[in-house]
C-alpha cells in the first residue's frame, strides 16, 4: 500500500511541475490565438491558429493570461520595453474595448501617417507599392470579393501583401496622425476591410502596454472553403512563418 501512495504522489507531483510549466510557459513565453476575421488577408486566413512570441516587446499587464491580468498586479506600463519594428504583425488589446485584435504596425511614436487615394504614406512619403494579380474570394457572408494583390514596401524596405478593393472608400484620404510616444498605430493588410488605427473614434492609436507580443507562426489553418474557378482558396498550412 506505502508503494501505491508513493507512486501516486510521484505522479501528482511530475503533473503539478508539468502544469507550472506549462502556465510559466503561457505566461512568460508564447501564447496561441485563432485568427477569426478576414481583416489580415491575404496574411492570415479566418481559421488560422498562431503562436505569439510574448517577449519580443517585454511585459505588460496584457500580456498576462486573462485571468492574471485581472489582479492588482504591481505593473505600469512595461517592463524590459522594446518597440516593434514597422512590419511587425502584433497581438494586442483593443484600447477601447480590450478585445483581443490583430494587425500590422506601419506607424511608430512620432511617426507621421497618412492615407492618400488608397497609398499608405509614412512621414510624408507615399509607400511603393506594386500590384501582382487581382484576388477574389468568397468572404464570410458568401459574397465574391475582388481585390487587388499588392506588394508593398515599408519605409525600411520591408516588403508585405496588401488587399486593396478601390482608392476611394471610407478609410482612403484621411491623415494625418501624429503617433503619440508611447503607441502605435495600426493597420490591417486588407485595406478596405479592417477597423484599425485609421478610425480615432474606434481604436486610434494603440498604447505600448496594450500589446501582447508578435505574432511569429502560422501553427497550422483551419480555414476551408471549396474550390471554385477563379477564386482564391487558401491551401493547408502548418508551421509557417509570418511576415
Amino acid at each position: 500500500m506505502g508503494k501505491i501512495f508513493k507512486m501516486l504522489a510521484d505522479t501528482a507531483k511530475t503533473l503539478g511541475a508539468a502544469l507550472a510549466l506549462a502556465l510559466v510557459f503561457k505566461t512568460v513565453a508564447f501564447a496561441s490565438y485563432f485568427i477569426p476575421s478576414e481583416s489580415m488577408l491575404p496574411t492570415l486566413q479566418v481559421g488560422d491558429r498562431i503562436i505569439v512570441n510574448k517577449f519580443a516587446y517585454g511585459y505588460s499587464r496584457a500580456s498576462l493570461p486573462e485571468l492574471l491580468g485581472s489582479l492588482e498586479l504591481p505593473l505600469d506600463g512595461r517592463i524590459f520595453a522594446r518597440l516593434p519594428e514597422r512590419g511587425d504583425v502584433v497581438v494586442f488589446r483593443h484600447p477601447q474595448s480590450g478585445e483581443t485584435m490583430i494587425k500590422r504596425v506601419v506607424g511608430l511614436p512620432g511617426d507621421r501617417v497618412d492615407v492618400i487615394g488608397g497609398r499608405l504614406a509614412v512621414n510624408g512619403k507615399v509607400l511603393p507599392r506594386q500590384l501582382e494579380k487581382t484576388f477574389r474570394y468568397r468572404d464570410d457572408h458568401g459574397f465574391v470579393v475582388a481585390a487587388g494583390r499588392f506588394e508593398e514596401a515599408l519605409p525600411e524596405g520591408r516588403r508585405h501583401a496588401i488587399l486593396e478593393q478601390r482608392d476611394n472608400g471610407n478609410a482612403d484620404n484621411v491623415g494625418p496622425y501624429r503617433v503619440p510616444a508611447g503607441h502605435l498605430f495600426m493597420m490591417g493588410d486588407n485595406r478596405d476591410n479592417s477597423s484599425d488605427s485609421r478610425f480615432v473614434d474606434d481604436m486610434g492609436f494603440v498604447p505600448m502596454e496594450n500589446v501582447i507580443g508578435r505574432a511569429e507562426v502560422i501553427l497550422f489553418s483551419l480555414h476551408e472553403c471549396t474550390e471554385e474557378p477563379g477564386l482564391s482558396c487558401a491551401s493547408r498550412r502548418y508551421f509557417s512563418t509570418i511576415r
